[in-house]
């Protein structure tokens, strides 16, 4: 059974493996970056999108647009 991913050319994504977009995004998002980094372990995603819907199902993300 396969899963069909369809990415978007306006999607953003987080890069954990950079300081400073994991301190950008953690700031951006409200979150600590711990938090962060399970909220993009537990949605499977660096994309930003699935990474908030997953914070505000879990009621932690508090972010600017």
């Amino acid at each position: 059974m396969s899963q069909k991913i369809t990415l978007n050319h306006d999607d953003e994504f987080i890069y954990v493996a950079e300081e400073q977009d994991r301190n950008y995004w953690a700031a951006r998002l409200g979150v600590s970056i711990e938090t962060l980094k399970s909220a993009i372990r537990a949605s499977r995603s660096t994309a930003l999108e699935s990474v908030k819907n997953y914070l505000s199902e879990k009621g932690k993300v508090i972010y600017s647009e």
